[in-house]
């Protein structure tokens, strides 16, 4: 049976590998980039930055926020470095971009990124003009999902959001289970893509995933809205 969300009118989406299928060649520039910039600040070889870049994304939820708690690191720099990929490897979805803006009511981003990374991703998908408002790592304090703190941030800029008229779209498991707390309806994008060098815990999921805190689970996203809305 399809379900019931004839009362959302709030629709909540992650960024990376969510409103474009789980990319590794184009997540994976993230990734190095963040290695090359610990490796600089810590003066650490690469291969010891990546093993620091990693515990502290499964311990703090992104390496952002286990650099600032850990060395004090100002994140700007950071950011601005990391963010700066090559976007070619996205393509627009004009099925996507159809199904995003026959959406009922209004429409947001809320990532772990910055909101420069959201802008510049989305424009690029030629979906960002759909949006009524997008949320960065920056505007919780640099304090990220999944930490409870970030989605009272979220919801306290968009004052308008009832939770439970509100659902959410992720590809990291752990990040749904607050919003679900909150009342929320929860999706889950998965995706078979090889993800085994991120840690279990902030790898995108797979189909075999089961948690009593997801209401559904798709490997098409824009599938999924115009079937179910």
């Amino acid at each position: 049976m399809s379900p019931d969300l004839s009362h959302i009118d709030s629709w909540i989406f992650d960024l990376d590998n969510t409103l474009y299928p789980a990319d590794v060649e184009f997540f994976n520039q993230i990734v190095v980039k963040m290695n090359q910039f610990v490796s600089r600040y810590l003066s650490l070889e690469p291969e010891a930055a990546l093993h620091l870049q990693k515990s502290y994304l499964a311990e703090y939820g992104t390496t952002l926020s286990g650099m600032m708690a850990v060395h004090g690191m100002d994140p700007t720099a950071f950011l601005d470095y990391v963010h700066d990929v090559d976007l070619g490897f996205l393509k627009p979805n004009l099925a996507l971009r159809t199904a995003i803006s026959a959406l009922p009511g209004k429409k947001y981003i809320f990532t772990n990124g910055s909101k420069g990374h959201a802008r510049n991703v989305a424009t690029h998908l030629e979906v960002f003009d759909l949006f009524d408002g997008h949320f960065g790592v920056e505007d919780t304090g640099y304090i990220p999902k999944p930490k409870a703190h970030a989605y009272d941030a979220f919801l306290d800029v968009f004052d308008e959001i009832d939770p439970k008229k509100a659902i959410f779209f992720e590809d990291n498991l752990r990040n749904l289970e607050v919003p679900k707390q909150l009342g929320m309806r929860t999706v889950l994008l998965v995706s078979d893509a090889d993800w085994s060098h991120e840690p279990a815990a902030a790898r995108p999921a797979s189909a075999d995933i089961k948690a009593d805190f997801v209401d559904y689970i798709s490997d098409d996203l824009a599938g999924w809205l115009k079937t179910h809305t």
